[in-house]
């Protein structure tokens, strides 16, 4: 996964949900380990009482596009192809650019 071009993660997910909350914990182990110097981290956990609130995953480019990702119904290999596909457009852009 491209997180070249990745400035800012935001996830909010109840670890007791299965669904979301695997899809969110496999994003962030995705990070590189330094992730936390090139980019904004926010991870908001939810208690049990809130297994049942929607998860959010927000990404913001380099580019100032912003990505709002539904995890619940998304897989993370659905998560993987939408990221890469919008840093390779940024990667051409800055090969291009040279």
């Amino acid at each position: 996964m491209l997180t070249k071009f990745i400035t800012s993660v935001s996830a909010r997910f109840s670890p007791f949900n299965s669904r979301s909350g695997k899809t969110a914990r496999n994003f962030l182990a995705l990070l590189p380990p330094n992730a936390r110097s090139t980019m904004t981290i926010d991870v908001q956990m939810l208690g049990r009482n809130a297994a049942a609130e929607p998860a959010s995953l927000a990404l913001k480019f380099k580019d100032g596009k912003e990505m709002s990702l539904d995890i619940e119904k998304m897989k993370i290999k659905d998560i993987q192809v939408e990221v890469d596909r919008h840093s390779r457009v940024l990667r051409r852009k800055e090969e291009l650019a040279g």
